[in-house]
């Protein structure tokens, strides 16, 4: 690393968030977890600010987890590191000029889940935004899947009628587009599907579970990519719902 690197960390009141422990269940104590916002100023190195001297800082805010157990702790820090949100460190981020800002979304900290998104933009050839979705079980620290959540057998089922949605939100933008001569996103539309391995990116809520889908559109169509978020209420899920899984508290 070259050049010296300054960082200007802040720490303030209205960022923390906690919630207080639910009651027990089977002896194991629901958790929640609590969370510090801390901001950060990274500062780039004199050789990157001379050749991007509109880029000579980037704001990043990032949530600091303590109450938990040591162990559900230690794995929950390991799966919101920057390093597996994005595949970047912060010493990578400070020597590179494409960050802007980087921050994240508290969506859910109470029932044993915490569910977190992380958004980061910059800029290189034009502006850019990637967010990253977290859904952690804080008895165990393991990230939660459509497997520990659903029932297995009925998984196909439920894939269906997630992807129904989203041919749904397809025939929509075809008809909101009819106009458009661009074949590049017809061809697009036409090979959207939700798959098995789709289910596994789902945020919850007290009212139910949405599901989360990232088209991955270009840039150039980018502002036709579907929303990919699809809301089911734990009524209409009850059918799948592992009643001894993490959303089992939802339909007893």
């Amino acid at each position: 690393m070259s050049g010296l690197i300054l960082i200007a960390v802040s720490f303030f009141n209205p960022g923390v968030i906690s919630f207080s422990p639910a009651a027990a269940t089977d002896n194991n104590l629901q958790q929640n977890a609590t969370i510090k916002r801390r901001r950060i100023v990274l500062v780039r190195s004199p050789e990157i600010a001379r050749l991007f001297p509109k880029r000579k800082t980037a704001i990043i805010a990032y949530p600091v987890i303590t109450g938990l157990k040591p162990n559900v702790l230690k794995k929950v820090r390991a799966h919101l590191s920057f390093k597996n949100i994005f595949d970047y460190s912060l010493a990578e981020y400070r020597n590179d000029a494409w960050l802007s800002e980087f921050s994240y979304v508290l969506n859910h900290n109470a029932d044993s889940l915490l569910d977190i998104t992380f958004t980061q933009s910059g800029v290189a050839a034009y502006p850019d935004e990637q967010s990253r979705h977290f859904l952690i079980d804080l008895r165990s620290g393991k990230l939660v899947t459509a497997a520990d959540a659903f029932q297995l057998e009925k998984l196909t089922l439920l894939t269906a009628e997630v992807d129904a949605e989203l041919q749904r939100e397809l025939a929509k933008l075809r008809s909101d587009n009819a106009a458009s001569t661009d074949r590049d996103v017809n061809d697009a539309y036409d090979i959207l599907k939700i798959e098995y391995t789709d289910l596994d990116n789902f945020s919850v809520s007290r009212k139910g579970v949405t599901f989360l889908y990232d088209a991955g559109f270009p840039h150039v169509i980018k502002a036709l990519e579907p929303r990919g978020r699809y809301f089911f209420s734990y009524d209409r899920l009850t059918p799948y719902i592992r009643s001894d899984g993490p959303l089992g508290q939802f339909v007893r």
